[in-house]
């Protein structure tokens, strides 16, 4: 019996969440890696972040997003599992916008950390 679980992200883009995760300071790894788990098991994942307790976390694709994979009871990270997502899901989506606005010719104008954690963003584009 398998103690991993997959949580379900909106998480599709592997380059901005992988971004996110080094905004976090967290120490990934890239490419098809295992997930180390309970007993011995394992898990394929794109991004692997290996926990000193060798029970890694890994974000998987599943054909149309990027899962959490993880035996969750052997989570050791500085935030709980809800707080952790929460950050990376918000750092990805910056990426997210910085990277399609800048498509689309839009520069960042201003950028705002607020109190309450959010962040505000301005941008613009020149047009002739």
């Amino acid at each position: 019996m398998s103690h991993f679980s997959n949580i379900k992200t909106q998480i599709r883009n592997l380059v901005s969440l992988q971004a996110a995760l080094t905004d976090l300071g967290v120490d990934w790894k890239s490419g098809s890696r295992p997930v180390r788990g309970y007993r011995g098991q394992n898990r394929t994942a794109e991004v692997v972040i290996e926990q000193d307790n060798d029970y890694d976390i890994g974000f998987s694709w599943n054909g149309q997003e990027y899962e959490l994979v993880a035996d969750l009871q052997y989570w050791q990270q500085s935030w709980s599992v809800d707080g952790f997502l929460n950050r990376v899901t918000q750092r990805y989506a910056y990426h997210t916008v910085i990277d399609e606005t800048a498509k689309q010719g839009f520069q960042v104008a201003n950028q705002q950390q607020n109190e309450d954690g959010s962040i505000s963003l301005v941008v613009q584009r020149w047009s002739a």
